[in-house]
Formats: structure tokens, sequence, C-alpha cells
């Protein structure tokens, strides 16, 4: 009986060895399959050269080429305001008339001392030609009419400075006065901005000073006007570099027919230079950057899997760039013209997976995008 028993127990022994060994083999398996992951699928884009515009980049701020805040300069009661907040005026056209009523009576007695000095000089000079009057009389006769010829105009300056006048073609602000107010000398009155052309002021470092120079374009973008350039052109560079900086500050002129650019703004500039440049471009989507280097994923054949199709896997390649331009890059080092990159999802690659290609999906990269959602 006992016998029986130990067969028995030797029997389930070997039976549950077995089993546990072909378990192992099963998982051993699943892992050795595991390691295999299934190719990632991928947009590419080839490398390839374009000839991009040499342009250097600034910020800057509009500045109006006639812009002054109209301030009285003497001290007077506003009795007449004959402009509208917002409106164009033309060089001369009355603004605001301060009460000029004592100044008037004082010019009409100026005036009749000024005939009656004219009419003695007049007489002084046919007495001292007929030497009935002396040289010293016919001088004081003279000093007196100069004199009230310039007590006339003081009178005339004094009425024109009180009667303010527009001094040159532009757009009026808001209204700062009311009438019957109290102006003293240096109260604001409106703003007036010249804005057709408006000037561009920018700033750019000295070490480009050499290959800048008047009549070169420039383009001008801001905010205001999203997706919209307008060209103007270098009107003026300063003939000394500021010292706390070492830039040097530039100005272009900006046609403004339309008045959509007003002095202020806040733009930013590109500077057309006469040269080309041939670069080595890639699409911006195809760069994985990280700090100690940036890097792209070449696609390649897989010479150790005979049986994969040609492209199959990646190869990480660390570059140099260089300037950005749209949706494009350029490549100064580490790539090469024609060869083919991951362009959409480098993040999720790693040097030497397997890929599939399907560009069916891939966006459309251009130099001068238009996104619809801005």
């Amino acid at each position: 009986m006992k016998k029986y028993l130990l067969f028995a127990i030797m029997g389930l022994v070997v039976l549950i060895g077995a089993l546990t060994g072909i378990k192992a083999l099963q998982i051993s398996q699943m892992a050795n399959q595991g390691r295999q992951p299934l190719p990632e699928t991928v947009t590419t884009a080839v490398a390839q050269m374009q000839v991009w515009e040499s342009v250097l980049t600034s910020v800057g701020s509009l500045v109006a080429v006639h812009g002054v805040m109209i301030s009285a300069e003497m001290t007077g009661k506003v009795v007449k305001i004959v402009f509208e907040p917002g409106s164009m005026v033309q060089t001369g056209d009355l603004l605001v008339q301060q009460d000029t009523s004592e100044e008037a009576a004082e010019l009409r007695s100026a005036e009749a001392t000024v005939e009656l000095t004219k009419v003695t000089l007049q007489r002084a000079r046919t007495l001292l030609s007929q030497g009935t009057f002396s040289q010293a009389e016919y001088d004081n006769a003279d000093a007196q009419h100069k004199q009230a010829l310039a007590q006339a105009d003081n009178i005339r300056a004094v009425i024109a400075k009180k009667t303010i006048r527009a001094p040159f073609t532009g757009l009026l602000g808001i209204r700062l006065v009311n009438l019957g107010q109290i102006l003293s000398p240096g109260d604001q009155i409106v703003s007036l901005q010249s804005l057709d052309p408006i000037f561009a002021n920018f700033s750019l470092p000295q070490q480009q000073l050499a290959r800048i120079r008047s009549d070169l374009t420039v383009r001008v973008e801001t905010d205001a006007l999203p997706g919209e350039v307008i060209e103007g052109v270098i009107t003026a560079i300063n003939p000394q570099v500021e010292t706390s900086t070492r830039n040097i500050m530039v100005q272009a002129t900006v046609a403004n027919a339309q008045q959509r650019l007003r002095p202020g703004m806040f733009v930013n500039l590109t500077v057309l230079l006469p040269e080309q440049d041939r670069v080595l471009v890639i699409p911006a989507t195809a760069v994985l950057n990280a700090p100690y280097s940036d890097s792209v994923f070449i696609v390649e054949n897989d010479a150790s899997d005979k049986k994969s199709p040609p492209g199959t896997i990646v190869r990480q390649q660390f570059v140099r760039l260089g300037v950005r331009r749209g949706d494009f890059v350029a490549v100064i080092a580490g790539l090469k013209e024609g060869e083919t990159v991951v362009s959409t999802g480098v993040f999720k690659l790693r040097n030497g997976q397997a890929v599939a290609v399907d560009n069916t999906l891939a966006p459309a990269f251009k130099i001068a995008p238009t996104p619809k959602d801005t």
C-alpha cells in the first residue's frame, strides 16, 4: 500500500514539473515577442535647399512725422471753439479763439498813433529838405514813427497768439478745453498728429551698421492689423551709436493713407537686405528640442532585417539650427540635402525604432503660414 502511495506522489511531482516548464516556455516566448513593438506611424519630409531673403529683425514704435499737443501761449478766456474732435484740419485752420477785445482796442489806438507819426515824419522830411528843420528833430520824428509801428506789431502778435490755428495738416484728438475757460500759458487744448506718412523708429546692433543703408525696404507688422504687412523705406540712420546699448537708431518712413497706423504703436520690423541666403531647410516640427542639443530622426533602411521594407527605422541625428522662417527652420550642420526626416510626432520616437511612413495626413508646411484661428 505504501509502495503505491509513493509512486502516486512521484507521478504528481513529475506532472507539476512538466506543467511548470511548459508555462515558463510560454511566458518566455511572450516576453520575446513583447520586445518587438509594432512600427510607429509617422509623416516625413525631405531636407531641401531653398533661397531665403536675408533680413534683419527688430522691434520699434511708430512716431508721427509732425505731432504736437497744441497749447495756449497767452492767458485769456476761450470765446470760440471751431474744431470738431477727431476731425482733419488743414494748415492755418482756426481752432480756438481767446478773448482779444482789449487787444483790438489797443490796436486801434496804436494804428492811430502810427498814422500820426507817419504824417509827422513826412512833414519833417519836407521841412528838412527846405532847411527849416533840424536833423535832430527829424531823427526824433523818425524814431517815434518806428516806435509806433513796433507797438502796433506787438499788439498784433498778441492777437495772433490768442487766435490759435493748426500749424500743419493733420488729425485732431480729444478736445481738452471748454467755452469760457480761462487758459494759462501751457494749458493743453488738443492733440494734432500728421499720420500720412508715419515714422517707424527702431534700433539695430552696431555690428549690423555696415549692412544697412537708406532706401532699404522695411516690412512693418503690428498686432493691431493681424496678418497684414505694410512696407516702408529706411530714410534716416543716426550718425552716433548709443553708448549704453551699442545700438544704432534707424528710422523708416511708412505710407499710411488709411491712417490705421497710429503714433505710439508697438511694431515688428523686418529689414530686407540686398543679398539672399541659400539654406538647407526642414519643417520646424521635425526638430526634437532638448537642453543638451537639438536633434532630428532620419528615416533609413533597416540593414539588419532583410525581410523589412526599405525605410523602416529611424536614426537620431543631432543638428545645429539657424534662423526660423514660417513653418521651416534652417539647418546649419548635421543634415544633408535629400535626407528624409520624420516631420511630426518626433517626441514619441527613439533611436533605432521601427516606423511606418504614412504621408496622407501630413500637414502643408509654408514659409508664410496664415492660420485660420489667428
